[in-house]
């Protein structure tokens, strides 16, 4: 998941946690802590023998906190995978790129087009399945698939390039074009 703190951004995994023993990796780095937490939000961490207090304030929608320690306070929002996938999606829509390219790790559940096929605004060319979740994967223009990267079942990382697509250029008379 993805952490806001103010204009940083943290990409942060659990690795494990076995009681209040969490392993946790920030932007790559792996981190060992002691997390415990009090019913009124106040937080207690044990990292590298030093220890840390927290006050947690959830906000209404649950994705944000106020974290307040001893000498400062921060402003934090959660942008877990689907939030981030979404927000992608949202801004992949207005204009389509020359790829397909996945915005989290998953798994490909179905890929429902061929190579030289000719797809339109709106179609479903690929179904990730991410956290339980499966999404479908639509191209916003027409566009011809020229390369397909991964096959169905393969596991995929964020980031890695999916299908490769030929936009068509749709010209006034109805006539069409591969730019």
């Amino acid at each position: 998941m993805e952490i806001h703190i103010g204009k940083r951004i943290a990409n942060i995994s659990l690795l494990n946690k076995e009681g209040n023993n969490v392993q946790l990796s920030i932007d790559g780095k792996a981190y060992n802590v002691d997390i415990v937490m009090a019913e009124n939000g106040a937080c207690s961490i044990l990292h590298d023998g030093h220890s840390y207090n927290a006050e947690l304030i959830r906000s209404k929608n649950g994705k944000s906190y106020q974290v307040n320690t001893l000498f400062a306070s921060h402003s934090i929002d959660i942008i877990d995978s689907q939030a981030k996938y979404l927000r992608m999606k949202k801004n992949n829509e207005e204009k389509q790129n020359d790829r397909l390219i996945s915005p989290m790790p998953g798994k490909i559940v179905k890929i429902p087009i061929h190579e030289g096929d000719i797809v339109h605004a709106g179609d479903i060319v690929m179904v990730l399945e991410a956290m339980k979740m499966q999404s479908n994967y639509k191209v916003s223009s027409d566009c011809r698939i020229a390369e397909i990267l991964v096959s169905e079942g393969e596991t995929v990382n964020a980031n890695q390039v999916l299908i490769k697509l030929e936009l068509i250029n749709n010209e006034e008379n109805g006539k069409r074009e591969i730019i």
